[in-house]
């Protein structure tokens, strides 16, 4: 049972982080090879805001995830939006300039030393048992309520409002979007608000849970497979891809070498590529535009 829970937590880890490359990607066709360091960034405007602003929980949990919205958006407008008419590799190229810059601006700031939200925001991360030798802590099982009420959100957002039939209407042909009256720039400034929120989200309840400290990128970095095993435009496939490399990943933590963890992910990746390249649940038109 406690090999479920494991399975559990981290595949809501990956899910809750993918769903922000999808989304990125289903609308614009850009990889955001940043997403690892703005889920980072998150975390550590969790720590300034509660402390120069209030060490109340609900004021600090909700001014680091609305900043980070802000800085996705703000992302877009100064630097993603210039790429407008430029290839795609280009936005791509751009993305991973931000990232290097962003964890090179994080240690400036808050060095490398290992840092503790939870302890600042007075909260404290319990054992719950759910049954017999099966045990989850309180920030973990907060990880999988809130990947639940994500998705869910996600899932009305993009088939039940006027945002979401825009967004996919933006991902399945620009040009044609435009002409009907569609501001993209719009559409795909609110979907990078959206998608660093999301990655601050599970940022920040990972550093809850476990702390926090510079090399929270790698888990951004592992999280990339998951997508890209799904099929970058699917959050189904973003949902089954992170429950497959989590699945994998627990098992042979617990029957292996704990270091093939690391690994894992990327094994997954190219095994599940070379079969099927764009993913279980991709299309092969998203693949053929990339």
């Amino acid at each position: 049972m406690q090999f479920v829970v494991n399975v559990a937590v981290l595949a809501a880890i990956y899910a809750l982080i993918a769903s922000g490359y999808v989304l990125i990607y289903r609308a614009s066709r850009v990889l955001n090879l940043a997403h690892g360091e703005l889920m980072m960034l998150g975390s550590y405007l969790l720590i300034a805001v509660a402390s120069g602003v209030s060490a109340s929980p609900a004021i600090a949990l909700a001014g680091a995830v609305l900043l980070s919205a802000l800085v996705g958006f703000l992302v877009y407008v100064a630097l993603i939006q210039r790429m407008k008419g430029q290839a795609v590799l280009a936005a791509v190229l751009a993305t991973i300039a931000l990232g290097i810059m962003l964890r090179g601006l994080v240690i400036l700031i808050w060095t490398t030393q290992q840092q503790y939200p939870a302890r600042m925001i007075g909260l404290s991360n319990g054992t719950i048992e759910i049954l017999a030798n099966a045990r989850i802590s309180t920030f973990s099982l907060a990880l999988i309520v809130v990947t639940i009420l994500i998705y869910v959100a996600l899932f009305a957002g993009l088939y039940l409002t006027k945002w979401g039939i825009r967004t996919r209407a933006v991902g399945q042909n620009p040009l044609l979007a435009a002409q009907r009256g569609i501001n993209l720039n719009a559409i795909y400034a609110l979907t990078w608000g959206l998608s660093t929120f999301t990655g601050a989200a599970a940022g920040i309840l990972i550093s809850l849970d476990s702390g926090l400290d510079s090399t929270m990128t790698l888990i951004g970095l592992k999280a990339f497979p998951a997508a890209l095993v799904g099929g970058l435009d699917s959050l189904v496939g973003a949902l089954i891809g992170s429950l497959i490399i989590a699945a994998i990943e627990v098992f042979l933590i617990q029957v292996g070498d704990p270091l093939l963890s690391d690994v894992v992910p990327f094994l997954v990746l190219i095994v599940v590529l070379a079969v099927r390249p764009w993913g279980l649940l991709g299309t092969r038109e998203a693949l053929d535009r990339v």
